[in-house]
């Protein structure tokens, strides 16, 4: 059997128009919900909101810091806050605002962030987020979150919404294979576990890392190989719980991101081995480089994330615990 993206199926929309038609219906039911954007209404998913709720959509510009002070400020007076730029943006320029106006509080802003990983694609590395998460990770009461599909996005807007505090909503620029259907469940701080039981490995992945390794999955398994599926949506808190069953069950747990492999799920993941169930960890994604520009899954493809390098790499690890 082949494992390539080009057999795979594909959403109808993107995770950052699925996020616009949810943030709409939560703000049908919360006329508190303001959505506030660096120039990036259209492209990260206000178009719905703007049009209905013109104003309660605000367009600042290009000026990201000013977007977040303007958010934490309406935050401040009881407004529950989305503001919106992209994933080099949100982790970068806007840092401080974000740590010091925002999570030092504790409003209730979140902070979606578009073309996360490796989505920025052709717009090479000045938009290309793929050291978000490990630049915000270490920020106290940031929640940080990331969506794997267009069908995971609405129950994911719906628990941050509900949840009052800070949360980075990590999204994508295109369509990603459909992984979940409408049955899916998403809270805070809660693995998903997609195949139990494997004794010889844990994949363990979030993102538009998902897809591929439900591949590699499949992949191992025709080569006689048992491995659990562990999807991570929620990376901080993260569910240290489901880290440490998968570690005492099999000894081996490979991480699959679309991110810098410092700093991010992985690194997340070894922190909890290290401090309470220590096992072999292999973390796969983006190695510590700038990638080029290009399709993002060829990008992925190119960078090691292809469904057959990921279940090559998992099979090494295997065969060597």
């Amino acid at each position: 059997m082949k494992h390539s993206m080009k057999d795979a199926l594909y959403d109808k929309v993107s995770t950052r128009v699925a996020f616009g038609d949810a943030l709409l219906k939560q703000a049908d039911k919360n006329e508190k919900i303001m959505y506030i954007a660096a120039d990036t209404i259209k492209s990260v998913g206000g178009g719905p909101m703007q049009s209905k709720y013109p104003k309660r959509a605000l367009n600042v510009g290009i000026a990201e810091q000013n977007m977040a002070l303007m958010g934490a400020g309406m935050a401040s007076c009881g407004a529950k806050v989305f503001i919106a730029t992209y994933a080099v943006f949100a982790a970068m320029r806007i840092a401080e605002q974000v740590r010091t106006f925002i999570c030092y509080p504790g409003l209730d802003v979140k902070i979606i962030a578009g073309l996360g990983g490796l989505s920025g694609g052709q717009e090479g590395v000045t938009h290309q987020g793929t050291e978000d998460i490990g630049s915000l990770r270490s920020i106290p009461g940031l929640v940080i979150v990331e969506a794997a599909d267009a069908a995971s996005v609405e129950p994911i807007v719906e628990a941050i919404t509900e949840y009052d505090g800070p949360v980075y909503l990590r999204l994508g620029r295109d369509p990603l294979p459909a992984v979940f259907d409408s049955s899916y469940t998403f809270r805070i701080g809660k693995a998903n576990i997609m195949k139990a039981g494997g004794k010889d490995a844990a994949l363990i992945t979030n993102g538009a890392a998902v897809a591929r390794a439900v591949m590699a999955e499949k992949a191992l398994r025709e080569q006689g190989y048992d491995v659990q599926l562990i999807e991570m949506p929620c990376v901080k808190p993260i569910d240290r719980e489901a880290i440490q069953n998968a570690a005492k069950e099999t000894g081996l747990l490979v991480t699959v991101e679309d991110h810098n492999v410092i700093g991010g799920l992985g690194s997340a993941v070894s922190e909890v081995l290290t401090d309470t169930c220590p096992a072999k960890l292999l973390r796969l994604g983006i190695e510590d480089c700038y990638a080029e520009s290009g399709d993002q899954d060829e990008l992925l493809d190119k960078y090691g994330l292809s469904a057959v390098s990921i279940a090559e790499k998992a099979a090494k690890a295997i065969k060597s615990k």
